[in-house]
């Protein structure tokens, strides 16, 4: 990995370890983990992050936005942060990273993906 490319994997996890400060309002698991963060863009001065939500009809999607915003701004003031939410993609709970599994079924008792449709 060259210079740039390994500074910026760098500071893609640093964008991924506050974003994980960051949890759904109705399951105790952080945004990442539960794979809700879609997509991390980083150009030059501007930091784009795509969330997406477990349900489009989630009342208090706007929070989510909101807290990861927040959050990215606090870490990272130097950025132009733009958080958007993409209602057109569904989420599934295939898409939680392996820890988000382990969590879910530490808390719920199961891993919501083996019962996935296929």
């Amino acid at each position: 990995m060259t210079g740039d490319a390994a500074e910026k994997e760098e500071f893609r996890q640093r964008i991924v370890n506050v974003l994980k400060s960051v949890y759904d309002p109705e399951i105790p698991i952080n945004i990442y983990d539960l794979g809700l963060v879609y997509s991390i863009s980083i150009n030059n001065s501007d930091l784009e992050v795509t969330l997406g939500l477990t349900t489009p009809f989630c009342p208090i999607a706007y929070l989510v936005v909101q807290q990861a915003e927040n959050a990215l701004k606090q870490a990272f003031p130097d950025k132009n942060i733009k958080v958007k939410l993409d209602l057109e993609r569904q989420w599934s709970p295939s898409m939680m990273t392996d820890e988000g599994k382990k969590l879910f079924k530490l808390l719920y008792g199961y891993d919501p993906s083996e019962f996935e449709q296929r």
